[in-house]
């Protein structure tokens, strides 16, 4: 039997490989949501068919570099932090409009960001949960009041070092990350019951 043109495209070795190690597992927090997830908030709202069940459908993590202003040198290790932080190249964002006042011009780098999705998106908000967050110092949990109107949900981490793919002694800085998970549901309340269904870890009420 031929090869599949598609196939040619990849290297022999690359294709052994691969099928040595058989097929990708699920990541486990799209196995949960599919298994239990999807039908626990068809109960919970009274949906009548599982497209109508939110979903995450991506997540968008910024790094701030202001700083690249004076050394524009600070984009590339921004870059490279991103890049391990989230398993995905990150993409330079530059401004937009020149302001004086900040000493801005138009097209600087003022920031780094990764857009996720699929499997991507799942592993990292696993990681994100399950190892990251608990590494934050007296946290107490996300507030649940982040929303946007819109389903999705913000927040920003004060330190980078959070995450374990981060060398502390070999950072330039210490650097903010923000962070947005885009659901597809249409409502706050529909958001905030798929991420809480998916274990994000939320304020407890009457905690600070």
């Amino acid at each position: 039997m031929s090869e599949r043109k598609s196939d040619k495209k990849v290297p022999a070795p690359a294709r052994a490989a691969a099928a040595a190690a058989g097929p990708a597992l699920e990541p486990r927090v799209r196995k949960d949501y599919n298994e239990r997830v999807i039908a626990e908030l068809r109960q919970h709202f009274g949906y009548r068919n599982t497209y109508q069940v939110p979903r995450l459908k991506k997540i968008v993590v910024n790094m701030r570099v202001g700083e690249a202003t004076q050394n524009i040198k600070i984009v590339d290790g921004a870059v490279a932090e991103l890049s391990r932080i989230t398993g995905q190249r990150a993409s330079v964002r530059a401004a937009k409009k020149s302001i004086a006042n900040f000493k801005l011009r138009e097209g600087t780098p003022v920031g780094v960001a990764v857009t996720l999705r699929g499997r991507r998106m799942y592993e990292f908000y696993d990681r994100f949960v399950s190892v990251a967050v608990p590494r934050i110092r007296d946290f107490r949990g996300f507030s649940p009041k982040s929303f946007d109107g819109r389903g999705n949900y913000s927040l920003g981490i004060v330190e980078q070092i959070i995450f374990p793919e981060i060398d502390y002694d070999k950072i330039e800085k210490i650097r903010g990350l923000d962070v947005t998970f885009v659901t597809t549901a249409a409502t706050d309340e529909e958001g905030l019951e798929l991420l809480k269904r998916l274990k994000f870890p939320f304020r407890q009420p009457g905690g600070r």
